[in-house]
């Protein structure tokens, strides 16, 4: 009984119930979302507004969880279950006016770093579809640090994964989901939602999703409402530890970080140096390689100011073998088999 009522408490916290929200996001975030062997500390417990007075952790896995005078959530490794991916807490924070709570999903990190990023999944040498959830899935298979993938919004407000801003010839922005999602792609596949691709890259802790933020053929305004019903899907279903976002909109980049301050964005255009992403305190800069072979000093310059560099897409052996010799910390490519075989 005690656990089919903890099971409920973690439903209803889920779908925002008693969850107190500023603008429609929860006003209670952690940092961090994963922890590791070598690294039992997930992040600190923070608020959007008001003081911590104290805080308290809760749920059917409590006790694989602490928490410090300065509000950092840990797992007790001892006590984590054997084998499980993920488990969920539920964090409980007290401030002057009353209790806020929120459930996070803590995931053990067993990604893999090897620079490899699928662009828009492995597709080009497995007969997927780009952007398809098959090609998600042979990127995972194949062992790729991460799966790069774009995702639009519809007319009525669905975000949905295409790299272009239509699909056979019908603009995303202008159609409504009910249509767009009656289309096949070339495998067979429908058009993946964003919540079918998120649920199916979640079901492992190996390959990190890049999500592109596509700017919208509708303008600002568009842009901004698709990274807002981004962020609040990837919340809704708590899977903050697997997402790392990307665009070539650097204002849906500062917006992405406003609405998840724990998120890891890197802004795609080029025409920012890493003096200004730093200052800006973006994650890192994702530049196709001819930017960064006409600013080489660039490369210094990121590495010093901690940002990460990714870049794309690099499909070239020879400028694959440059990259790896610069130590590049990711490369995007449409030929991941190839740059993973220049690992071994």
């Amino acid at each position: 009984m005690r656990r089919s009522l903890a099971l409920v408490w973690c439903v209803l916290l889920i779908h925002g119930y008693g969850m107190a929200q500023t603008n429609g996001q929860a006003t209670v975030y952690l940092t961090g979302y994963t922890w590791s062997k070598s690294n039992a500390a997930v992040g600190y417990v923070k608020l959007r507004k008001g003081e911590i007075k104290s805080i308290t952790i809760g749920g059917e896995y409590q006790s694989a969880f602490k928490i410090s005078k300065d509000h950092q959530l840990s797992v007790r490794a001892d006590k984590w279950k054997a084998g499980a991916m993920y488990a969920d807490v539920v964090v409980t924070v007290k401030t002057a006016s009353g209790q806020e709570s929120n459930t996070f999903r803590i995931v053990k990190d067993d990604f893999i770093r090897n620079k490899v990023i699928a662009h828009r999944g492995a597709w080009k040498n497995t007969g997927a579809t780009e952007n398809s959830i098959a090609a998600l899935n042979h990127a995972i298979a194949l062992g790729c640090e991460g799966s790069e993938f774009d995702v639009h919004m519809s007319a009525d407000s669905l975000p949905v994964i295409n790299h272009d801003a239509s699909i056979q010839g019908v603009s995303i922005a202008k159609t409504n989901s009910s249509e767009l999602l009656t289309m096949k792609l070339s495998n067979g596949e429908s058009l993946p939602t964003l919540e079918n691709y998120l649920k199916a890259g979640m079901v492992q802790n190996k390959t990190k999703l890049v999500l592109e933020i596509k700017p919208s053929e509708l303008g600002k305004e568009s842009s901004l409402a698709l990274t807002h019903k981004i962020i609040a899907l990837v919340e809704k279903l708590q899977v903050q530890a697997w997402v790392d976002y990307i665009s070539f909109d650097y204002d849906v980049c500062k917006e992405v970080m406003k609405l998840a301050p724990y998120a890891r964005v890197a802004y795609l255009k080029g025409d920012k140096n890493p003096a200004e992403l730093a200052a800006d305190k973006l994650f890192g800069l994702d530049y196709h390689f001819s930017v960064l072979q006409k600013n080489p000093d660039w490369l210094t310059d990121a590495k010093n100011r901690k940002l990460t560099i990714n870049v794309w897409t690099v499909n070239d052996k020879p400028v694959l073998e440059e990259l790896l010799k610069q130590n590049v910390d990711f490369i995007t490519t449409n030929e991941p088999e190839l740059l993973l075989s220049m690992l071994k």
